[in-house]
């Protein structure tokens, strides 16, 4: 079975990879994985159906009329010098993520796992937003004017079936995080007030869109498809697992192809203790960006829970270690050890001294088998 991992889909909110590196962590991880696995790199995954991209996209009198335009364009504005990745970006809106969407949800509402039903939602009375359950304003235009209204959703059903299993995340089991997802009302409204997204309108729901939190598992399978992935693993923190599980539940598995989650910690780049460390260390600028950049995103997946500031001095040690090391003979037959165990979801290969220095990418002062120069 082909395996890849994808990056959950990124928000596209008001910031850069520069100034918040935290953000790339998911699209770092995949990128380390499916090159320990041998499987090409995969495209960026983002989130563009979000209410602030509509309310900033109605205040930006520099906007213009063209959604999609302008969010490609902060997108790009995301990376360095805006050069997009080679394997391109793919967003929860785009053509090809909206055509499968539509046969996905077509195909639920004839097998009944989904349907369009009259349901009770809160309206903005000046707006027509859909507003929380308990909330005392609205969201988009600030009134405090809700209320209570029957209209067509497309909804989708608790049956009884837990939100998360075993199999749907990789790796060590979680059970604090399949507790904490099953939390979800028996009747989930999965229509959105929105001016950007997923339209619904084929069926009989105009001006309402997909929920985002259900398009981010459909742009992960349309790249998955692309890839020619069998099996699709989402990277997510256990926060953001919880909060679009059952979102995703009806939309998990199209065409042969099956998606889970891949959970990661959160990566401390911003404590001032990384910049002194590298100092002690002598951690030249290409050792620093190879250590952001692939063994932090790495031990995420090992540190589930984020990973602490108090770990930071020896794993930087452990690094400088392993970088100017040689990598011998006897540590090249390993690396069929660790696609197995990253197939697996195992992560404890990566504090293997010699298995790491044999699998380190080359940087500047160091060559392709990982000898120094």
């Amino acid at each position: 079975m082909r395996l890849a991992f994808f990056n959950g889909p990124v928000q596209n909110s008001d910031f850069t990879f520069a100034d918040k590196p935290g953000k790339a962590v998911g699209i770092r991880a995949a990128a380390a994985l499916n090159a320990l696995l041998g499987e090409p790199a995969v495209p960026h995954l983002w989130n563009t159906v979000t209410l602030e991209g509509d309310l900033r996209h109605r205040m930006d009198p520099a906007a213009g009329a063209d959604r999609h335009q302008h969010e490609q364009a902060r997108i790009r504005a995301k990376y360095p010098e805006s050069v997009l990745p080679a394997t391109g970006v793919l967003t929860d809106a785009d053509p090809a993520v909206a055509g499968l969407a539509h046969d996905m949800i077509r195909e639920r509402l004839e097998a009944g796992v989904l349907s369009v039903e009259e349901t009770a939602t809160v309206v903005c009375s000046s707006c027509a937003h859909m507003a929380g359950i308990g909330s005392l304003a609205c969201k988009a235009c600030g009134s405090t004017d809700l209320a209570k209204r029957l209209a067509p959703q497309l909804t989708a059903h608790n049956a009884g079936a837990p939100v998360l299993g075993p199999d749907d995340v990789h790796g060590r089991r979680l059970a604090h995080l399949e507790n904490i997802a099953r939390n979800v009302p028996d009747q989930l409204i999965l229509s959105r007030t929105r001016a950007h997204g997923i339209s619904l309108a084929p069926f009989g729901l105009t001006e309402t869109v997909l929920d985002p939190r259900a398009a981010l598992h459909i742009a992960v399978l349309a790249a998955a498809g692309q890839h020619g992935a069998e099996r699709a693993l989402m990277l997510t923190t256990e926060t953001a697992a919880a909060h679009v599980a059952a979102y995703g539940l009806p939309f998990r598995t199209h065409g042969g192809i099956r998606l889970g989650y891949a959970v990661h910690g959160k990566v401390p780049y911003g404590d001032p203790l990384l910049g002194r460390l590298y100092e002690v260390h002598r951690l030249g600028d290409a050792q620093r960006t190879l250590f952001e950049s692939w063994f932090l995103p790495l031990y995420a997946l090992r540190e589930r829970g984020g990973i602490h500031p108090g770990k930071l001095p020896a794993l930087v040690k452990f690094f400088r270690k392993i970088s100017l090391a040689p990598s011998g003979p006897k540590t090249e037959g390993r690396a069929g050890d660790v696609r197995r165990a990253v197939r697996g979801g195992d992560m404890g290969w990566l504090m293997d001294a010699p298995t790491v220095t044999h699998l380190l990418p080359a940087f500047p002062g160091r060559d392709a088998t990982g000898r120094r120069r």
